[in-house]
């Protein structure tokens, strides 16, 4: 069975590819994708670049192009539920296009054609990247991470919500924040390609799970927490979360 392990930035795949035992890499669609072993399973891994467009066009490729027949992602968010603070992880339950916006037509977040403005993920790959996001924050508590600022990491699992904007005004995330709850969405953090992943893997049938390390709080110092956290943290943790999930399988 092929998996496909999906990020936006090289920093968020820091160790995966040096890990993988006979690599080959092949360039398709202007992305560059690695095949290898990794604890025993046939993995790709793949760059999207950031953006819901370059995100789907990955997942079309993987699955296309690949034959991927599982699909997760991981990668880093900031942070929109009050809970939720920098070096969290976040599992994805759902996912919604926070700019998607067909009204009169639609109601607002509703893509058309489909049945809801929500994209579920895989139950039993979810589940199984809860257990290995909560191995990993237990993990990051003993590692003395200054830009955790003695915060003792948390594992959640919730809806994501995805546009392409990088929120970088507390006003503007607070606004989003309670349209969402008014529609009785509880978003627990905000990025860039989780929804489009998502609406392509639901039309061609692949499972799909995400995680998102928290990097920032999706507010005005965004621009400061973000670049900092993803060269320091996000790789480790997206290492030590994928190493944990693929020991635990046994397809």
């Amino acid at each position: 069975m092929s998996i496909a392990i999906l990020s936006a930035l090289p920093e968020e795949q820091q160790g995966l590819s040096q890990a993988l035992t006979q690599p080959r890499q092949i360039q398709h669609a202007g992305r560059q994708f690695t095949r290898g072993k990794l604890h025993g399973h046939d993995v790709v891994l793949a760059l999207s670049g950031i953006g819901k467009v370059a995100a789907a066009t990955a997942t079309t490729a993987l699955i296309e192009r690949f034959g991927a027949q599982r699909l997760v992602f991981t990668g880093v968010a900031g942070g929109l539920g009050e809970q939720v603070r920098v070096g969290d992880v976040v599992v994805a339950q759902q996912f919604l296009q926070h700019d998607m916006d067909a009204r009169p037509l639609f109601e607002r977040w509703q893509v058309p054609g489909y049945d809801s403005p929500l994209f579920a993920c895989n139950p039993a790959m979810t589940q199984a990247l809860q257990q290995s996001a909560q191995a990993c924050v237990d993990a990051a508590a003993h590692w003395q991470e200054p830009l955790l600022g003695g915060h003792r990491p948390q594992a959640h699992a919730g809806l994501l919500v995805s546009g392409d904007q990088f929120m970088v005004s507390a006003q503007h995330s607070a606004l989003l924040r309670s349209e969402l709850q008014a529609a009785q969405y509880q978003a627990l953090a905000v990025e860039m390609e989780g929804a489009a992943i998502a609406q392509v893997c639901a039309d061609y049938g692949v499972p799909f799970a995400a995680v998102r390390t928290i990097s920032d709080r999706a507010d005005d110092n965004a621009h400061v927490d973000f670049p900092a956290f993803v060269s320091a943290v996000a790789g480790r943790y997206a290492q030590y979360m994928l190493n944990h999930w693929l020991q635990a399988q046994s397809w």
